[in-house]
């Protein structure tokens, strides 16, 4: 028995240092941007309409979403459009990586809303598909909604956005998806 809780507590620990290794801060991201670092590519993986309407960091590199919204279908279980995942998102992944002269050891690092729907699975996703040092920024560009207040259901704690890091409500076109 003092062998299998040893084995699990073992198994545990080198989960979390998969999600830690995974995982990094809005500011971490801003200063290895602000400093120019060449083996980082920052992608906003989310819908450009969202990024229209939510806001955007033009300290990303390019904009390719992970999942992309089908306005013809709806999902009832949500209550909204269905979405679905970018069937093109590794091959424009790696055309961006080789048009700027990188390979798949690059620190890819995701960006979306809150960190949960695409930011983390996009950042396994590449990892699965052979860029292992893929992350994804923890809480996202605007952060988890608030649960159980005045406030509920509003982003205002966390994230790129409410850190004090720059952002607008203007997009780039440059760096823009645009399929």
């Amino acid at each position: 028995m003092k062998k299998l809780i040893t084995s699990l507590c073992m198994a545990l620990a080198s989960f979390s240092v998969v999600a830690t290794e995974i995982a990094v801060t809005a500011q971490e991201v801003h200063d290895r941007i602000q400093a120019q670092d060449p083996q980082v590519l920052f992608v906003d993986v989310r819908d450009p309409v969202e990024i229209m309407f939510v806001g955007f960091t033009d300290a990303v590199h390019v904009n390719i979403p992970y999942l992309l919204v089908d306005r013809h279908e709806w999902d009832e279980n949500r209550g909204t459009y269905r979405v679905y995942q970018n069937p093109a998102f590794l091959e424009e992944i790696r055309a961006e990586v080789q048009k700027r002269g990188l390979d798949e050891q690059v620190e890819i690092i995701t960006l979306c809303r809150s960190g949960s729907e695409r930011g983390e699975p996009s950042a396994t996703f590449l990892r699965d598909n052979g860029f292992v040092n893929a992350r994804y920024v923890i809480d996202g560009f605007q952060g988890p909604a608030r649960k159980e207040d005045p406030k509920a259901g509003f982003r205002l704690d966390s994230g790129w956005q409410n850190s004090g890091l720059p952002w607008s409500s203007r997009m780039n076109p440059e760096k823009m998806y645009r399929p």
